[in-house]
């Protein structure tokens, strides 16, 4: 009988495997950490061999956790870290260069030489130049890896967001696939059109040749030959957009917001793409059944991250737990903003060069003002973030659904509540990213039985309603503002 499904969530610090049953309850997780290496100022990257033996050693952990077998999967269902690309030999399948992290900033130079097709590559894609999406990253490859141009012009090298590497892995190479919403992510598939741009490939030079086929969300990816097993993966989308699935927000207008490493607010705006004149990015949410609904992005860069970099970097805590304790210690941020622009700022600015700075501090400020003022900065850049896509898409937004690690900060998502004026809602399941793969595949094995179905395993286990009066919140986002001003215009 069969009792789960399995998903596989492949992101940018960890790989984790999750087993979920038919009432979409977790019921066993397995993770292993992933290196990153920063071999150069704004380079991110990570081992692409690395991420597949974590993937794999964490599948067989949470077979072992569940004291279950393989034969009672259901199916697969994979979700990745978007944009992240990486390029192997079709032959071998030996990467011809590390993994470049979709936080990475090294095409920089590449999209910066591309400025004056920026009109042209918005109206197909959605999307703005930047780094931070797959194609200049391909071509920084192609670039710096000796003769690979030439072999990638004759069929020899594949390119693969983390989705596809996975997939060609677990199938012993016999599937080279993606979905359309990780399709959309690399700037060069046309999101009307739903194909590989061949515009766009001419202007980032990349040969259609090691590009993976295309294939809707809820489709038949292929069977697990690696583990000799057959179990097919029918579930495929980017993290963000299977988070919006695993919300369950399927309506136009439903919106939620991921705290993970970054955070990504997405909109689910139906069958329509909005193009967005404010630094938004127009994506795909899914395409099932023939039908392709797309939404609304908003990225911040820096999120979870931050949280990361109190403990790891300037050791003002041990443990990410002891964020809340601190920031209750005091009444507030005592006139402290900090701006944690690592690696730039994301939706609206788009700015890359700015960087991360602290303003108001004077001899009164403590680690707790700090680490306060860290909670506060992740709530004001979602803050920036909800206000563009309530005003581009002319809907209001009534509530919003949270999920990610940060959601384990009730003063971080209090504090959101307060700002947006709107009520935060945390489900039961916060591995909404997970659980969005899981209800793919299993609609599509019939394991869940329609949308109806689906509905009926989304429970919330914590609302935030606002109760900061309104004049208070105001002051402090104008405060905000005028921090992230001030850092764009301060450039070393």
């Amino acid at each position: 009988m069969k009792k789960y499904i399995l998903s596989i969530d492949q992101g940018t610090t960890s790989s984790r495997a999750i087993l979920f049953n038919k009432k979409g309850e977790l019921v066993a997780s397995a993770s292993k950490e992933v290196v990153l290496y920063y071999p150069h100022e704004g380079y991110v990257e990570a081992d692409p061999i690395e991420i597949w033996s974590s993937v794999v050693d964490v599948i067989n952990n949470v077979l072992i956790k569940a004291n279950t077998t393989w034969s009672e999967i259901d199916s697969v269902g994979i979700t990745n870290q978007r944009e992240t690309t990486v390029i192997w030999e079709k032959k071998t399948g030996k990467p011809i260069y590390n993994a470049i992290v979709w936080q990475s900033r090294q095409s920089l130079s590449i999209c910066e030489s591309l400025s004056k097709k920026e009109t042209i590559i918005h109206n197909k894609t959605g999307l703005l130049i930047n780094p931070y999406f797959s194609a200049s990253k391909i071509r920084f490859i192609l670039d710096a890896v000796k003769d690979a141009q030439e072999r990638a012009e004759k069929g020899e090298l594949l390119f693969g967001t983390i989705d596809t590497w996975l997939i060609w892995k677990l199938t012993e190479g016999k599937t080279h696939a993606t979905d359309t919403t990780n399709a959309s992510r690399t700037m060069l598939f046309n999101i009307f059109d739903l194909k590989w741009d061949k515009d766009l490939l001419e202007i980032f030079n990349i040969p259609e040749k090691m590009l993976p086929k295309v294939m809707e969300s809820k489709a038949d990816f292929g069977k697990l030959d690696y583990f000799a097993r057959d179990i097919h993966i029918l579930g495929v989308a980017g993290d963000q957009q299977a988070s919006l699935f695993g919300h369950t927000c399927f309506k136009e207008g439903e919106c939620k917001n991921t705290y993970g490493t970054g955070c990504f607010m997405l909109m689910n705006t139906g069958e329509k793409p909005i193009l967005s004149n404010n630094g938004l990015l127009t994506t795909i949410a899914w395409t099932i059944d023939g039908k392709t609904k797309y939404a609304l992005e908003g990225s911040v860069f820096i999120g979870g991250a931050a949280i990361q970099w109190l403990r790891d970097g300037i050791k003002v805590i041990k443990e990410a737990k002891e964020c809340d304790e601190a920031a209750s210690k005091v009444p507030d941020n005592g006139g402290v903003y900090f701006v944690p622009a690592f690696v730039g700022l994301g939706t609206p600015y788009w700015d890359d060069e700015v960087r991360g700075t602290m303003f108001g501090m004077t001899r009164a400020t403590t680690r707790n003002h700090i680490v306060l003022a860290t909670l506060q900065a992740i709530a004001f850049q979602s803050k920036d973030v909800f206000d563009v896509m309530s005003d581009e898409s002319q809907i209001e937004i009534k509530s919003l659904q949270v999920d990610g690690g940060a959601t384990n900060s009730d003063v971080l998502m209090q504090f959101q509540s307060d700002i947006l004026h709107i009520d935060i809602q945390k489900p039961v399941c916060t591995e909404t990213t997970a659980l969005g793969v899981c209800y793919l595949a299993g609609l599509k094995s019939g394991f869940f039985k329609g949308a109806d179905h689906v509905k009926e395993c989304h429970n919330f286990q914590k609302s935030f309603s606002p109760k900061m009066p309104l004049v208070e919140a105001y002051k402090m986002c104008e405060a905000w503002k005028k921090a992230v001003e001030c850092s764009r215009r301060f450039k070393l």
